[in-house]
């Protein structure tokens, strides 16, 4: 795990809460815009990640892919990821930075030249949703050479041999998914989801976080009482495209994450 990483889990542990790992999609809605965004979701939160946009986004729901969308016709490129993961790295120097995306931006780009420009910008882990750990000789020395965690998933159908994998090969923390479908859905049974998790923690020590469908400050606290972060994705992003201008998508996206972050904090105490 990378040292940073490692800090903000520890930080995030001895405060006895999990951490909150917000999500949104560089370049959305602008690269310009998206700067400013992205400084006041990271204000909030422990880990930011940062989407890289794609065209054909397999494991996005429509809030997610239609970010993509408004990002790419506004001319995002892969070097304004690294721009602006670099702004939210100079702005937070202890917050953890995920880059998560397909195989196809860094395999054009070539994997020893994007994780170069991604340590230089900052970033501390990358989640390849399309490279499971199987297929990992493509990248995985090129990442580690550059010290980036290869953030790896599991899901409710991983059995325990991909779990064992996963735990081997991954590095950073675990991406537990909590439902057999795409980002936006609704979250799976929370039960099921706590057994799931203390499983894998039972195999690893590796943190394990949690995410696809958490949408409400409930469903954040529930899941922040067993897990080790709790990962927010589209509800975040639909509040860029649900408000009317820009100066009120911060303000919804400041005040949700507020929102989300007092109630994981309140769950905590509570308990």
């Amino acid at each position: 795990m990378s040292a940073r990483l490692a800090r903000v889990f520890k930080r995030c542990k001895e405060a006895h809460r999990a951490a909150l790992v917000g999500y949104l999609t560089a370049g959305d809605p602008n690269p310009e815009q998206s700067q400013e965004l992205l400084l006041s979701l990271a204000a909030e939160c422990d880990i930011i990640e940062i989407g890289m946009p794609f065209s054909d986004p397999m494991a996005d729901g429509p809030v997610i892919e239609a970010a993509s969308e408004r990002a790419l016709a506004a001319g995002t490129h892969i070097q304004d990821v690294f721009h602006l993961s670099q702004a939210v790295r100079l702005a937070n120097p202890e917050i953890g930075i995920i880059l998560m995306g397909y195989a196809n931006v860094p395999y054009v780009m070539g994997f020893e030249r994007f994780a170069e420009r991604a340590e230089k910008a900052g970033v501390d882990g990358v989640l390849i949703v399309d490279i499971p750990p199987e297929e990992g000789a493509i990248c995985d020395e090129a990442l580690k050479a550059h010290n980036l965690d290869r953030i790896l998933l599991l899901s409710p159908t991983s059995p325990d041999e991909r779990i064992h994998l996963a735990c081997a090969k991954g590095s950073g923390f675990i991406y537990y998914v909590s439902l057999t479908g795409i980002t936006g859905a609704e979250m799976g049974d929370i039960i099921e989801i706590q057994n799931k998790v203390a499983h894998i923690q039972s195999i690893s020590e590796m943190p394990v976080c949690v995410g696809f469908g958490i949408k409400t400050a409930a469903q954040a606290a529930a899941v922040g009482r067993f897990a080790d972060g709790v990962v927010v994705g589209s509800h975040f992003v639909n509040q860029i495209a649900s408000q009317q201008n820009h100066h009120q998508s911060v303000a919804a996206l400041s005040a949700t994450a507020m929102a989300l972050r007092a109630a994981m904090h309140r769950e905590i105490n509570a308990g």
